[in-house]
């Protein structure tokens, strides 16, 4: 079972949740830009959570299906179609072999994550799928996705084998079919947001009160100078009040550094293991979808929150997800 590339897009490539544990030995955790995304795309059909997807930024591919498979899409909107058939997003999806589902550039968001029932079948390099560009390595072929690829599919679980087969009784000449049920809209409303929740970084108290006051007061433009790696903003230049030199330290998803110039770099999914600019804040872990779904030209705000709220959001995120795991499985069975 397989998947062939037609149409790359601008930049498709495979994304899991991460290769973790290696930071330590310099390796990046590469991963998808959009973890809430790509979890849910799994979990919609019958996948892990951190299964392999496809990670397609800002303008989608073309694929070929050369099986019977069941897909999800979630996070941007891309407008995939199969023939004059737009297919929904954020519900699982059976889609007919032989056909050619073409993605359009993106009407909302920045990346659109496509799970497949199964995930692909490419080997893990240091425990994950996830492609690292800049190295290399991991997804397929170490590289981001091109003309006539062909990703092979796995074994999918046994509930998505059997959900696949009742859509296909119910697509009869279609290409394809999903139900009438999905994620609702109300359960992603945050990726509306463009205030991003933050709380102070180790470095906060260095810089100037003014640069502080203009962190949660002014806005930001993401650059085009933007990527995998980090978000370049522009807006009220940041200055610390005395310089001075800071140790290079451990970073993490959300790090917002400062080099000397004043304007803030945001590090996302395949940024560097360290960093020695100083860090004015760290955005919480449920506001890095509401980044990753922003693109170039985008215009978002900081809002300061405690340590304390930042860790009350992510335990009810990930009970959100727990109650969606199990809400899509009792779904998906009580349809068999």
């Amino acid at each position: 079972m397989s998947i062939q590339i037609i149409r790359p897009g601008l930049l498709t490539s495979l994304q899991d949740l991460g290769r973790i544990g290696y930071q330590k030995y310099g390796v990046i955790a590469s991963g998808g830009m959009d973890p809430f995304a790509l979890r849910l795309a799994n979990l919609l059909v019958g996948n892990e959570e951190g299964e392999a997807v496809l990670e397609i930024t800002l303008m989608g591919p073309t694929l070929l299906v050369e099986q019977d498979v069941l897909i999800a899409l979630t996070g941007g909107d891309t407008a995939a179609r199969i023939g004059d058939a737009e297919l929904p997003m954020w519900r699982p999806v059976f889609v007919k072999k032989g056909s050619v589902i073409t993605f359009g550039g993106c009407r909302n968001g920045c990346r659109t994550y496509m799970a497949v029932a199964g995930g692909f079948a490419v080997p893990r390099v240091l425990g994950s799928k996830s492609t690292y560009l800049r190295a290399k390595i991991g997804g397929y072929q170490g590289r981001a996705l091109a003309v006539d690829d062909v990703l092979a599919i796995g074994e999918p679980s046994d509930v998505g084998k059997l959900f696949a087969k009742r859509l296909k009784e119910r697509a009869n000449d279609s290409a394809h079919a999903a139900p009438h049920w999905g994620i609702t809209a109300e359960l992603l409303q945050f990726y509306g947001e463009r205030s991003v929740r933050v709380i102070q970084g180790r470095h906060f108290s260095l810089f100037t009160e003014e640069s502080r006051r203009d962190l949660f007061q002014q806005s930001f433009v993401i650059t085009p100078q933007s990527d995998r790696m980090g978000y370049r903003l522009t807006g009220p230049v940041l200055q610390l009040a005395e310089q001075e030199e800071v140790l290079s330290e451990a970073i993490s998803p959300g790090t917002i550094q400062v080099p000397s110039e004043g304007n803030p770099i945001l590090l996302m999914a395949d940024r560097q293991t360290t960093g020695g600019y100083p860090r004015i804040a760290q955005v919480v872990s449920v506001d890095i979808p509401v980044v990753a779904q922003c693109k170039p030209g985008d215009r978002i705000r900081f809002r300061e929150i405690s340590l304390a709220e930042a860790e009350e959001l992510y335990l009810a995120r990930e009970q959100e997800i727990k109650d969606l795991k199990a809400g899509i499985e009792l779904k998906m069975r009580s349809s068999l």
